[in-house]
């Protein structure tokens, strides 16, 4: 008989409770409301994320690597095990309950990632930050953008104004990398538009979906077509 979940911490959020579940010694959830957002026994698609988001940097020394969304770390973990020892990873997460939990309950799910010494983890909107870095440049854009957040693009994402997903936001994330930068985004699902949208922005996009057989995730990899020089772009 399967052990009961038993919750860890219980935040209230806008969307309803963030909670942290545990059943035995490394089966967690996260849930909110009544959704479950990450579960530790299930991670293919967050590992594949990570790995083709950073696997054009293993030599590259001075990598700068964004990643949006922290969960259980797990992206995060794929994202440094791809990267080497100079580079430098910035986080962006909403929730500090999250960073908490990835340094103490979680923390042996990914060798403690998030404490790991190339990591730099700021509270805040990952959109945000895309956005003053597209206006900023120079030595602050990236060498890949990695975001693994809630469902990631679908129908209702379609909108130009969609703050991660729409066609404005994809030009803010051109802005913000570095040439021959490449963004990797999890979906939920594969969404054709985001995909074209993409292309549009001046990217070449391949789709992986890990696994095989059952729900199997979309992990969207896009890289720039050329080196040029990218505008300022925000909203």
């Amino acid at each position: 008989m399967a052990q009961p979940w038993k919750t860890i911490e219980c935040i209230p959020t806008e969307e309803g409770n963030l909670e942290l579940r545990q059943r035995g010694e490394k089966d967690f959830l996260i849930t909110i409301g009544s959704q479950i957002l990450m579960n530790s026994m299930s991670n293919r698609s967050e590992i594949v994320l990570g790995q083709l988001g950073c696997s054009h940097l293993k030599e590259s020394g001075d990598a700068r690597v964004l990643v949006g969304g922290l969960g259980m770390g797990i992206t995060l973990r794929a994202v440094l095990d791809a990267l080497p020892a100079t580079a430098h990873v910035i986080v962006a997460e909403l929730n500090p309950a999250v960073v908490s939990w990835c340094r103490g309950a979680l923390a042996a799910l990914t060798g403690n990632a998030v404490s790991d010494p190339r990591v730099t983890v700021e509270l805040g909107d990952v959109a945000r930050l895309i956005r003053r870095t597209a206006v900023d440049g120079g030595d602050s854009r990236f060498d890949a953008i990695v975001l693994d957040l809630y469902r990631g693009p679908h129908a209702k994402t379609h909108h130009s104004d969609d703050p991660l997903y729409g066609s404005r936001a994809i030009e803010n994330m051109r802005a913000a990398l570095k040439p021959c930068g490449a963004v990797a985004v999890w979906g939920e699902n594969y969404d054709e538009s985001f995909d074209k949208r993409l292309q549009g922005a001046g990217f070449t996009v391949t789709t992986d979906r890990p696994g095989r057989g059952g729900l199997r995730h979309a992990v969207f990899l896009a890289h720039l077509k050329q080196s040029k020089k990218t505008g300022k772009h925000a909203s």
